[in-house]
């Protein structure tokens, strides 16, 4: 069995949270107040989760750096109170930073019971896939 430490546990909910605000932000009308606090609460838990060196390596990796600019202007423009041009750059962003993380996700999936079946679709498989350069081979989690 897996044990998981204390910080990975209070980086998990802090993540939970964020995205919870950031869901909520977005529902209540691009909310700047709870997408700002969804913003902080996404960070201090990738933070908590990985560890603050890798979480400073993986944000400072200049082959990203477009992705970097792009998620950390979004969430400055959250904080200036301009939330749907923030969280379009923000989407900007994750996608450039994490595009290669999603191909693998949908590949773990595959054997769930419901969605298992969506992702086994020719359609499916093909939109993933275009994510982060297309085959499987050498493909690895962006951090």
């Amino acid at each position: 069995m897996v044990s998981f430490g204390d910080n990975t546990k209070i980086g998990t909910g802090l993540l939970l949270l964020g995205v919870i605000f950031l869901f909520l932000g977005v529902i209540f009308l691009f909310d700047s107040a709870l997408l700002a606090l969804g913003d902080l609460l996404f960070l201090l838990g990738l933070t908590f989760t990985i560890g603050f060196s890798r979480t400073v390596r993986f944000f400072s990796r200049p082959d990203r750096i477009k992705g970097i600019v792009a998620f950390f202007g979004g969430i400055t423009l959250v904080m200036f109170r301009w939330p749907v041009f923030g969280m379009i750059l923000q989407l900007y962003g994750i996608i450039y930073l994490f595009g290669q993380f999603f191909p693998i996700a949908a590949q773990s999936m595959q054997d769930t019971p419901v969605i298992g079946n969506i992702l086994k679709m020719p359609a499916v498989e093909n939109f993933f896939a275009s994510f982060g350069g297309g085959g499987s081979s050498g493909r690895r989690a962006p951090v």
